[in-house]
């Protein structure tokens, strides 16, 4: 056996959401808590980043928020896992994170995932994306949605649009203008897996932000003077087991993907 080298990876596991669409469910336990081919969601996510490197999770917690730290204190993992309550209000993806600050270590990029999210992502192959010098890294594939991402031509992100109804995010004044680059370019579109690499020195820039925020408009107001980028990921295949009827559909992903 090769010697396990010591990983220094972190992620944020949301699983504060209510779950609606899986009710009936969710009107007895948490969305992270609903199994599938037999593991709950949370166990299935917690043991593949496990795998791939990560030491440190912490895990935001709202609906039924016990029965989520009661089922983790029973596994192996449970040294490893931190919990940010949201008991009191529910702060989305970047409210969330900016609550559950001081749970990380400021010196290295962290993981964003949702616990309602199974993917055939290599994390190994996704922290290495995350350059030195870049505050976030957003995986992005080409599939085809109603609201994408917008990139220049080295992958900055640039803004966001809503091809049905034509709105345009951005600091750039050009980009909401036009829907173009500086230069009068097309800018590429790619649509946001939910996935994504956040550096800790971007918290600053949250101080001003309210307790309840989403972690897309924050990237949309600071991407002019931060660096943050898209990868594309060409083969992407992940599956949302938010809804009730893509539970079977997940046990065959689950199947698949091993």
């Amino acid at each position: 056996m090769q010697p396990k080298v010591k990983s220094m990876k972190q992620v944020m596991i949301l699983a504060a959401g209510l779950g609606t669409r899986l009710k009936p469910l969710t009107d007895t336990m948490p969305k992270a808590l609903v199994p599938v081919g037999g593991s709950p969601l949370l166990d299935i996510n917690i043991r593949k980043l496990q795998a791939q490197g990560y030491d440190r999770f912490v895990v935001n917690v709202h609906h039924f928020a016990q029965q989520i730290i009661d089922y983790v204190t029973q596994q192996d993992y449970a040294p490893l896992v931190h919990f940010s309550d949201e008991r009191e209000q529910l702060l989305e993806t970047g409210g969330g994170l900016k609550k559950a600050r001081n749970l990380f270590r400021d010196d290295e990029p962290i993981l964003i995932h949702n616990v309602d999210i199974l993917d055939n992502v290599d994390y190994g192959w996704f922290s290495r994306q995350h350059q030195t010098d870049e505050d976030a890294v957003l995986l992005v594939s080409r599939r085809k949605t109603k609201r994408y991402l917008l990139f220049d031509n080295a992958m900055r992100l640039m803004g966001w649009k809503n091809v049905e109804t034509g709105e345009v995010k951005s600091p750039y004044e050009y980009v909401r203008r036009t829907g173009l680059s500086q230069h009068s370019e097309p800018l590429n579109m790619f649509a946001f897996s939910g996935i994504h690499s956040f550096s800790p020195r971007l918290f600053p820039l949250m101080d001003r932000f309210p307790d309840r925020f989403s972690i897309i408009d924050f990237y949309l107001s600071v991407c002019h003077r931060s660096h943050i980028v898209g990868v594309v990921k060409e083969d992407l295949d992940m599956l949302d087991v938010g809804k009730l009827d893509t539970l079977s559909e997940a046990n065959a992903f689950i199947e698949s993907h091993h």
